[in-house]
């Protein structure tokens, strides 16, 4: 909203609607198509949309009846000095005004009730549409302009149907009502009288580009000045304010942008003081013509009109020029309105990419054989991610995917679920290309554990029953105590009801990553993904999440993307991942020994885990073989 409240639109009296430059240039293409689709969302409402129509012209009548009625009251009430006739028709007057009252009641209601039914579709066939898009959509979009065409974009649609389509009906039939009553009055003094409504339009669309134009300049001064409050009063912005001594130039910055917002919301408010002098001059000047013109007519041309009859026409000359400014305007809101319905259309028209095959399978049993094949990726075409990705995951083995931050580590694991699809080659399960199995039957039998945490706003029970709606208590603390985490829950006062808060944020990102797991346990997967899911934390929490991943990783299908040496060295086989490509591939003492990558690898990032004990760790023993065979590393 701009400084001083005005609205952007600026519609009514006080001035006319204009576009943006920026709505000037995506002015959206009004065709038949775009039409058809817009109203098929009101088809389901037909009869509701007949009542409102029902509604409206039986609303607009009604409220012009006081305005004939006053005729009346002048000519058989008060000249003619009939009391019965002026009690008459003042009651008259006051039944229709509050029967044009309560029907416009009646029509705001239903217009309201179909705006809320059409929304209340749109947002669910929005969300449907969202929650089928794949993760690529969701990466490569803005997360704030998918809530935006969720919320503000379709809550417009609302004003829309309450506003703009409501508002053409009105005016048009106020309007419409209006002149056949003034031409059945005295076609003559009619024409005077309609002649001045567009006269009247000049001033009020002169002024309202004159407030426009000044109102967005004060947006424009009122954003620097939240920019520099936003700036300089933030804890980081006034440190270093203070650090450099610019508390005066801050100042002088501020006061500058302070003082040509205060003169443009002056020069807004007299624009708009100016424009009433002119308003108030062109409304007398159509009133004027009809006693002019009707007195011509009954002193020269001793017409039959009498002065509640002029009195008609000047109350019905006043009912018109609302509705003929609001029809002036009428342009920008639909713009404004099919605007918005393209972008809502625009996401609509995002195909699904991925989806389930027409034949898709559920295969009766699951071993959990994983195989890539020749598997090339790319998140868009101008780079390739994966290339020609060949591995074999035997069902109850574990494999280690390691190699440098961006190599493509995240990305191969990703394709298993179908988080995103291969651009050529396969990826297979049990024999199966994951293409054709079903889709939720395929990600209900792979469970992924991610450096990133995600524990929804609720309760510890409510996190771990969206993964097993149907566990008991008892799955629930089994699960808990395999991923080292049920001492802790426990121990608080609420136990499994304690919450978690936003994101988890009332829990440390050991206790986050912990409880994720025992999620995923909960879930039972066939196979387990562990996507860096020790990175960031400190050694203890470490060293309990390594414990609780280790019995899953020897006795579950398991992929292990990790820079902690004991995690790589818990897998059957390591695969080293460098540019898209399998570098290297092998055990921790061959790759150790080819002197490549991995070597490069275990020596600037792995080796920093392992705990030096008199110049050689008690690990590099282990790997080595200086350390007995039968002592087994502490850390498997």
């Amino acid at each position: 909203m701009p400084p001083g409240g005005t609205g952007r639109g600026m519609g009514g009296p006080m001035g006319g609607k204009f576009l943006t430059e920026e709505e000037k240039a995506n002015q959206p293409k009004v065709t038949p198509a775009l039409l058809k689709r817009v109203f098929s969302y009101l088809k389901p409402y037909s009869k509701q949309l007949i009542l409102v129509l029902i509604c409206i012209i039986v609303s607009s009548f009604f409220s012009l009846m006081p305005s004939i009625i006053t005729g009346k009251i002048l000519d058989d009430g008060l000249m003619k000095k009939d009391f019965a006739a002026l009690i008459y028709y003042i009651v008259l007057s006051l039944i229709v005004t509050l029967l044009a009252s309560l029907i416009g009641v009646a029509e705001t209601y239903i217009n309201t009730w179909i705006a809320q039914h059409i929304t209340f579709d749109m947002r669910n066939q929005m969300y449907r549409h969202l929650q089928n898009m794949s993760q690529r959509f969701f990466t490569t979009n803005n997360q704030g302009d998918i809530i935006t065409r969720m919320t503000s974009d379709i809550d417009g649609v609302k004003s829309v149907i309450t506003s703009t389509f409501s508002s053409i009906l009105s005016n048009s039939i106020t309007l419409i009502i209006a002149m056949i009553a003034m031409f059945r009055k005295n076609w003559i003094l009619a024409l005077v009288g309609i002649i001045i409504v567009p006269i009247f339009t000049v001033p009020t669309r002169q002024a309202g580009k004159k407030r426009w134009s000044l109102t967005n300049e004060s947006q424009k001064v009122n954003d620097e000045v939240n920019g520099i409050l936003n700036e300089t009063l933030s804890v980081s912005g006034q440190l270093l304010v203070k650090l450099f001594g610019k508390e005066r130039y801050e100042y002088e910055r501020y006061e500058k942008a302070n003082r040509k917002m205060i003169g443009l919301n002056i020069k807004e408010s007299m624009a708009g003081r100016w424009f009433r002098v002119v308003l108030t001059t062109f409304t007398s000047i159509g009133p004027m013509l009809i006693y002019l013109a009707g007195g011509i007519l009954m002193m020269k041309y001793n017409s039959d009109l009498t002065i509640g009859d002029i009195s008609v026409l000047v109350a019905l000359l006043g009912r018109m020029y609302m509705p003929v400014n609001s029809l002036l305007n009428i342009q920008v809101d639909w713009i404004r309105s099919m605007a918005l319905f393209t972008r809502i259309f625009d996401y609509f028209d995002i195909p699904v990419e991925i989806k389930n095959a027409p034949d898709a399978i559920t295969p009766e049993t699951v071993r959990g054989d994983v195989v890539f094949e020749h598997v090339e990726f790319s998140y868009d075409e101008s780079k390739k991610i994966l290339k020609d990705i060949n591995f074999t995951l035997n069902a109850g083995k574990s494999i280690a995917i390691v190699g440098p931050s961006g190599s493509g580590k995240s990305t191969i694991v990703n394709l298993i679920p179908r988080l995103y699809d291969v651009d050529s080659g396969k990826v297979t399960f049990d024999g199966t290309d994951v293409r054709k199995i079903d889709l939720k039957f395929l990600r209900e039998k792979v469970g992924v554990v991610s450096q990133e945490t995600y524990l929804f706003n609720g309760t510890i029970r409510e996190n771990l029953l969206y993964a097993k709606p149907d566990a008991t208590e008892a799955d629930m603390i089994e699960a808990l105590k395999k991923a080292n985490i049920w001492d802790f829950v426990e121990g608080q006062e609420k136990g499994l009801d304690t919450e978690v808060g936003n994101r988890g944020l009332k829990l440390s990102g050991g206790e986050k990553q912990r409880i994720s797991i025992a999620r995923i346990i909960l879930k039972d997967p066939v196979i387990f993904i562990f996507d860096e899911a020790t990175s960031a934390l400190d050694s203890i929490s470490e060293k309990k999440i390594q414990d609780a991943i280790d019995p899953i990783i020897k006795s579950k299908t398991s992929i292990l993307i990790a820079h902690r040496l004991s995690t790589i060295l818990a897998a059957d086989e390591i695969l080293v991942v460098k540019d898209g490509t399998i570098a290297e591939r092998g055990s921790h003492k061959e790759l150790l020994s080819k002197e490549g990558i991995y070597r490069e690898l275990y020596e600037t990032q792995f080796s920093k885990a392992i705990v030096e004990e008199d110049g050689v760790s008690e690990l590099e023993q282990y790997v080595w073989g200086t350390q007995p065979a039968d002592e087994p590393y502490e850390g498997e």
